[in-house]
């Protein structure tokens, strides 16, 4: 019996031997010394990745030549994808307080707490955050087991931190959360503006797509630092830290004065416009350039960049917009300029947000978290009823309302309202902002559950219990990239002692929580899938249309939409563009003009603390917290070996501090020592710092986007010390 093979009931051998009933075994449908094909498990773009078996395990990686994403290449983070899976400090049993206990003691422990919290506290009393790391169908049956099955009202994701903010901004502007592009795009524009993103660094193969580009684009950058994207550019606008959407409308002001506007597409297919218009008319160069830093003439130069390339300019962004204090105006910002021009749904168009994490946008429309499966809303009743209908969930267990987002869920627990939260495959005592803070949260919990491939992460060495994951490349699934693409990973090899999927650890928490008979269909990933599929009926990101994961790796990934349709107009091409026909997903189908008054970072450089911290990427061999990129001998030697401040010359010699000294950094929250880097590529007044490094977000000021709720982690004020 093989793992694909395994779909009866769950029984009381099943649980205290897994392994006896294939859960621990590769397909057989694998040759043993075959070649197959898999997503990558690393960042949103996706990339296809062929994995060589030996013995029937995978051994080797090397990129996929035919894959229409990377079509031959990859970063170094795909070449060293297998290597995370060998470390030692893999998590290979459950942990209940530190000792290994089995997984029948396990779950009984973690449905006899989780259900006494909530019955002695309400069903707000516990809460999840799941992840963009896990498979769709794993994280589906997540939100699905601990909303549906177990009655908890509150759950979010770590794509919070990364993604919330395009997710809001596109829902407003365009009736669904709808990135419109495909990564054709890159090679297609005449000019390609990046807003706060580095894809050199963060997306190395989607800036191996720009390098394609046989269109001599201008490529313009608007980043207050010269990454390294900024050095490939032909513009670079390195404007006051947050103070993008001032620009932004600045350079809106300058397209309506001087005839930038694409009238036939605004009166056609947008509402707003006049209101806007009138609104950026005191977004004066003047105005524009003494909050920015920049000329006036570098402000009518990139204006006239915009206005000389339409109709092929497409505007792109990441972390810099959507990790700010109005983070979503600021993507609206960048919306507004590609409708005000009719840069979009045209082949080098496009307003469009690069994701981060691998499976990002599938937490966007099938987490169950803030979002109802299939991008419903828990408080439509219509919609309630048909995920009802197509899950077979009864529709009196579906909650009318949404989750409360991460920060307020950890709000919550530091007011003691949340007892217990269960993490899933995220490790948020070092990414999360303000960290010192969340973990004196996480300490005033009565239940802290751990699910995750290691059980060395700084959140799981704070855990209760420690359920012990298989990671990719040990379990199968789908993946939804950043252009929509649905991609299939198979199982490749077995996870080590006792570890188990996550689709099989909700299986079986199901069952301990005996409410498996909600799940009867939920027998496999790909049975989930087609659950899925039947919730996404008649939405913008419809799936229908798809026969299964065969058919997905034979097109080399699926973009969604893919409705059942008669002419199979989307089996005829591997890479489509939204909104070519000019309608949006908004009732009247037309996409909205939204803005509002700029307004100031909440926390400023002052006297005590003079200089503003900005964090982000730091090499293309590091992801997130180096959970597993920290596991590769290889990708540590092309990452720094310390903890590197970047400070300009002038506040250097202003401060008394060498390139290679130490320094204390400080804010008004904690305090760290780094080794100075005297550079150009930071402007005076400003400092930067690598996100990967655990001691970073002690620094970073806790301030939120009030619409998206995602973290502003780019604006603390620090000041600087010699050790």
């Amino acid at each position: 019996m093989t793992f694909r093979e395994w779909d009866g009931p769950l029984t009381a051998d099943l649980v205290r031997e897994p392994a006896k009933f294939g859960l621990g075994q590769v397909p057989s449908r694998l040759a043993p010394d075959a070649t197959t094909k898999a997503i990558c498990g690393y960042c949103s773009t996706g990339c296809g990745l062929k994995l060589h078996l030996k013995d029937g395990e995978a051994i080797n990686v090397t990129p996929d030549p035919d894959y229409p994403v990377n079509i031959g290449t990859t970063c170094p983070k795909g070449w060293e994808a297998l290597t995370a899976l060998d470390a030692p400090d893999r998590a290979t049993t459950p942990l209940l307080h530190g000792e290994a206990v089995d997984w029948d003691t396990a779950l009984k422990y973690f449905c006899g707490k989780m259900r006494g919290i909530i019955e002695k506290h309400g069903s707000e009393a516990a809460a999840f955050i799941s992840t963009g790391q896990m498979m769709l169908e794993e994280m589906a049956y997540l939100g699905a087991l601990a909303k549906f099955g177990m009655g908890l009202i509150h759950g979010d994701g770590n794509t919070r931190q990364c993604m919330a903010t395009a997710v809001t901004a596109y829902k407003e502007s365009f009736g669904f959360d709808a990135p419109p592009f495909t990564y054709a795009d890159f090679e297609e524009s005449d000019v390609l503006v990046f807003i706060g993103a580095n894809p050199c660094i963060a997306h190395p193969i989607m800036w191996q797509r720009v390098l394609r580009n046989k269109r001599k684009p201008e490529v313009i950058v608007v980043d207050p630092r010269t990454t390294e994207t900024a050095m490939s550019a032909t513009q670079h606008y390195a404007i006051k830290p947050k103070s993008d959407l001032t620009l932004l409308y600045g350079l809106a002001y300058l397209l309506a004065r001087d005839g930038g506007i694409d009238h036939d597409f605004v009166k056609a297919n947008t509402t707003g416009y006049d209101a806007f218009a009138s609104f950026v008319s005191s977004f004066t160069p003047m105005r524009v350039c003494a909050e920015t830093g920049l000329s006036t003439e570098q402000l009518a130069h990139f204006a006239q960049t915009i206005r000389d390339g339409t109709p092929r300019v497409s505007f792109w962004w990441t972390m810099g917009v959507n990790q700010g204090h109005q983070a979503t105006r600021t993507a609206q910002a960048i919306i507004n300029l590609a409708l005000m021009t009719g840069n979009i749904g045209k082949p080098g168009t496009g307003a469009n947000s690069i994701t981060g994490q691998c499976n990002a946008m599938g937490s966007r429309l099938f987490s169950n978290t803030t979002n109802l499966l299939g991008g419903h809303d828990f408080r439509n009743a219509a919609h309630r009823e048909k995920v009802g209908a197509a899950t077979g969930i009864p529709v009196e267990r579906i909650p009318s309302r949404p989750s409360l987002a991460y920060d307020q869920i950890i709000d919550a627990a530091d007011a003691g309202t949340v007892k217990a939260l269960w993490f899933i495959a995220t490790n948020p005592s070092h990414s999360w902002i303000d960290q010192s803070r969340f973990n004196r949260v996480l300490d005033k919990l009565d239940f802290l559950v751990v699910q995750d491939i290691y059980c060395s992460t700084e959140t799981a060495k704070r855990a209760h219990l420690v359920l012990p994951a298989a990671g990719w490349g040990e379990k199968e699934g789908c993946f939804i990239n950043s252009e929509r693409r649905i991609g299939y990973s198979p199982k490749v090899r077995r996870a080590p002692g006792q570890a188990l999927a996550d689709f099989h650890i909700f299986r079986l928490i199901a069952h301990y929580w005996s409410c498996e008979d909600l799940f009867r269909e939920w027998t496999s990933p790909e049975a989930v899938f087609r659950v899925l599929q039947r919730c996404t009926a008649d939405q913008p990101c419809d799936l229908t249309g798809i026969e299964g994961y065969e058919e997905i790796g034979r097109c080399g990934g699926i973009q969604w939409p893919a409705a059942k349709m008669t002419n199979e107009e989307w089996r005829m091409t591997n890479e489509r563009r939204l909104f070519e026909d000019g309608k949006f997903f908004t009732p009247d189908k037309r996409a909205k003009f939204v803005f509002d008054e700029p307004q100031a970072a909440p926390e400023q450089r002052c006297e005590e603390f003079p200089l503003i911290l900005i964090t982000g990427r730091g090499t293309s061999a590091q992801w997130h917290t180096e959970t597993r990129t920290g596991k590769s001998a290889v990708l540590a030697k092309m990452a720094p070996e310390e903890l590197l401040l970047d400070l300009h010359a002038e506040d250097a010699a202003r401060f008394g501090i060498r390139d290679g000294t130490s320094v204390r950094v400080i804010s008004k929250r904690a305090q760290l020592t780094a080794t100075a880097r005297v550079t150009t590529c930071v402007s005076p007044g400003e400092v930067f710092l690598p996100m990967h490094d655990n001691q970073v977000n002690q620094l970073t000021h806790s301030a939120f986007d009030p619409h998206s709720r995602q973290p502003a982690y780019k604006h603390s004020a620090v000041r600087l010390e010699k050790v």
